[in-house]
């Protein structure tokens, strides 16, 4: 049995996965790539630093040059994450004709075309299938398994803590903060959950999917993106009244021409297979022009199921035999230049929740400042006097309409003296 060497640059949550699936499933791994993986050298910042895991001594190291300049070494597996000095040690490890493994999404996002493009250019693989959604094989699905489709739209729940937090508030009936605790408690959502709940996560996710499936470069901050930190229990009643849950949706398709790209809290009807997906997982719903509907569902975070992914990765690079220069390209987003869409010239169908003063004639006054913007509405209900003798709550769902549209209609509605304020506003998006 031939024997590759490989070395590990980070030992956290995934590294420990990739360590611990290489060790228990080292018979498989041999069957199925024809090589014994050997694990020479484990890149840490702090070799005192207490770990899940247990490892040899020997191995670890807090010096990159031990990995860098070792010729025996013939892929390395990046997990540290962040941007530097992850970007730099892969880019030394490809003029050393290294092959390349890694989870760092937001380095992808932000900065993959350099690394594409130097893979390509030093002739060695580049494979990043950890990077979006843990193990679930979407990477792949869209690189190999449809590349015959013409993908025309794609629906992803790509951050496991948003999901978890919004599958409380919806079956729990817990209110945001309390849910949020949770996700902190049980690990899926750090002390500072900002990249979570704000979208950034997914922002980074669906820049890296679009650009595979679109066969695009995408710059991430075209990405449009809004958090969850506005959704309420009580939107999450009204979302039921009308038949609908609330998840938070990394969206990209082509209208006209153009993509438009957008995460953002999403009211979604009951019946739709992603509205079923709750706490941690992970799903993304793709509609190909000759395969039709497509949905990959799985753990979308933790240590074995990312770890699963950057495992396939290293056997899908010694099934192209490792021991030869790689000349394939890795340059898989830069085929066609398509423009984005601002997120005012995108159309969308809205749920809006008012607050205004219990007296005659407010309904009205909204109503005709819609009509003049082109807004004509699907539903209207309006709520009893609650917390205040002089509130009431008027919910309002529209048809489709340009953001531009109800941005002005809302501008001139919360001017209006009988409106106390715009308590929120959620995008709808029915599938049709």
């Amino acid at each position: 049995m031939k024997k590759v060497r490989i070395a590990l640059m980070g030992l956290g949550n995934v590294g420990a996965g990739v360590w611990t699936i290489l060790n228990s499933n080292k018979k498989e791994i041999m069957k199925r790539s024809g090589y014994e993986v050997e694990v020479a050298k484990i890149l840490v910042r702090d070799r005192n630093k207490h770990r899940d895991v247990e490892v040899p001594d020997e191995i670890v190291t807090t010096d990159f040059n031990d990995i860098l300049e070792d010729d025996s070494i013939k892929i390395v597996v990046e997990v540290m994450g962040g941007i530097n000095p992850a970007r730099e040690y892969m880019l030394k490890c490809m003029d050393r004709k290294k092959q390349i493994v890694t989870a760092n999404k937001m380095l992808l996002a932000t900065g993959g075309d350099e690394l594409f493009e130097k893979a390509d250019s030093k002739g060695v693989m580049f494979n990043y299938e950890a990077s979006v959604a843990g193990g679930i094989p979407i990477i792949n699905g869209i690189d190999e398994s449809l590349t015959a489709n013409k993908i025309e739209e794609l629906y992803g729940i790509v951050n496991g803590t948003t999901n978890y937090i919004l599958t409380k508030m919806q079956l729990e009936k817990l209110n945001f903060d309390v849910a949020l605790k949770q996700a902190q408690d049980m690990g899926y959502a750090e002390a500072d959950p900002t990249s979570d709940i704000e979208g950034f996560d997914a922002q980074y996710k669906l820049a890296i999917l679009s650009s595979l499936a679109f066969g695009t470069k995408i710059n991430v901050d075209n990405v449009y993106r809004e958090g969850i930190t506005k959704i309420k229990s009580v939107d999450i009643r009204y979302a039921k009244k009308f038949k609908m849950v609330i998840k938070m949706l990394a969206i990209a398709k082509e209208n006209e021409g153009k993509l438009e790209l957008k995460v953002h809290p999403t009211m979604i009807p009951e019946s739709h297979p992603l509205a079923n997906v709750y706490d941690s997982f992970n799903a993304i719903f793709i509609k190909g022009n000759a395969v039709g509907d497509l949905m990959f569902y799985g753990r979308g975070a933790g240590s074995l199921p990312t770890g699963s992914a950057v495992v396939s990765d290293i056997i899908a690079i010694l099934r192209s035999n490792v021991d030869i220069e790689n000349f394939n390209s890795v340059v898989k987003n830069n085929l066609w230049h398509r423009e984005i869409k601002n997120i005012k010239d995108c159309a969308s169908k809205f749920y809006i929740r008012l607050s205004v003063m219990d007296q005659s004639g407010v309904l009205g006054e909204i109503t005709t400042i819609l009509g003049k913007h082109n807004v004509s509405l699907r539903s209207v209900m309006q709520k009893g006097r609650e917390e205040s003798k002089d509130k009431v709550t008027i919910v309002l769902i529209t048809h489709k309409i340009e953001e531009s549209e109800i941005d002005s209609a809302i501008k001139e509605i919360v001017d209006l003296k009988s409106v106390m304020q715009i308590d929120n506003i959620i995008r709808i998006e029915d599938f049709k």
